[in-house]
């Protein structure tokens, strides 16, 4: 018995042995064709980060570009506000309600004037904005020096809106200072409230891409309403003229009615003298007057 535990436990060994030690086998071709989809997944990998990574630098770039329009050069500014301001109005107005660098009477060329009839005139929106004293004030925001500078910029340039583009009897009695930053448009409103409130007293209303662009949808509505308005009152008084038109015929009419009811009196007066004539002539004729 022990004999047979012993020889069965050997079998066991063996066979374990053998599991062991057995080659699996390997199909070469198999494994070169997930190594080549292996390959592919890892080009294609490599192309998306590479594409991303390009990305990352063009915005970058663009940053950088922003940044230097902001903090930098004062023409790139000045052209970015302006194109961003343009670029607002041409969405949202019709093309005859607006004009860019037009020419006042006084000879100045404002960034935008937006078409209104008179009352209350054409109005001017200038996009300029001295963002020199703020980007100062940004660096160190405890220099009062600088506090006070920039609301004194900021002052002059509403002063000079309010020369240069409220004109009696051609423009609006207010003007706008557009700002392309939201964020400035809250610093100034939040920080200097006075500043706000002397652009109102000298009727120049500051705003921002969003506030401009709610005013400009409000003065759309107010066109809108106006054409309706302007033709409503077109068609009303081309009514006024047909109805007097129509008035002028019936007269006429009536006395042409009139004329043809004369004239008929007078055929019938005609056709009774006529029949009174006429035995008369008869009996003229029939009248034997004798012949010598």
């Amino acid at each position: 018995m022990t004999t047979y535990i012993l020889m069965l436990l050997v079998i066991i060994v063996f066979l374990l042995l053998v599991v062991i030690f057995k080659k699996p086998h390997v199909d070469i071709s198999v494994l070169r064709e997930d190594n080549a989809r292996l390959r592919e997944r890892l080009a294609e990998r490599l192309g998306t980060l590479a594409q991303n990574a390009n990305e990352l630098k063009t915005i970058s770039a663009d940053i950088a570009n922003f940044k230097d329009i902001l903090m930098g050069n004062k023409q790139a500014r000045g052209s970015f506000g302006e194109r961003q301001l343009e670029d607002l109005v041409a969405d949202i107005m019709a093309p005859e309600t607006y004009a860019f660098q037009c020419k006042l009477s006084t000879g100045v060329r404002p960034d935008c004037v937006i078409r209104l009839p008179y009352p209350p005139g054409d109005m001017v929106i200038d996009s300029k904005f001295p963002l020199e004293s703020y980007n100062r004030i940004v660096n160190d925001k405890n220099n009062q020096l600088y506090r006070k500078q920039f609301e004194l910029d900021v002052r002059k340039h509403i002063d000079d809106i309010a020369d240069k583009y409220i004109i009696s009897g051609e423009t609006a009695e207010s003007a706008m200072m557009f700002i392309a930053s939201e964020s400035i448009f809250d610093e100034l409103n939040r920080e200097f409230p006075g500043t706000v409130e002397y652009a109102a007293r000298k009727k120049v209303f500051i705003v921002s891409p969003a506030t401009l662009w709610a005013t400009l949808n409000t003065i759309r509505a107010v066109l809108s309403d106006i054409k309706i308005k302007r033709v409503a009152n077109q068609i009303k008084q081309e009514l006024d003229t047909l109805l007097e038109d129509l008035s002028r015929l019936n007269d006429r009419t009536i006395n042409l009615q009139k004329h043809f009811t004369n004239v008929t009196e007078d055929l019938d007066q005609v056709q009774i003298s006529i029949r009174k004539i006429t035995p008369r002539a008869e009996k003229i004729r029939n009248m034997d007057f004798g012949e010598d």
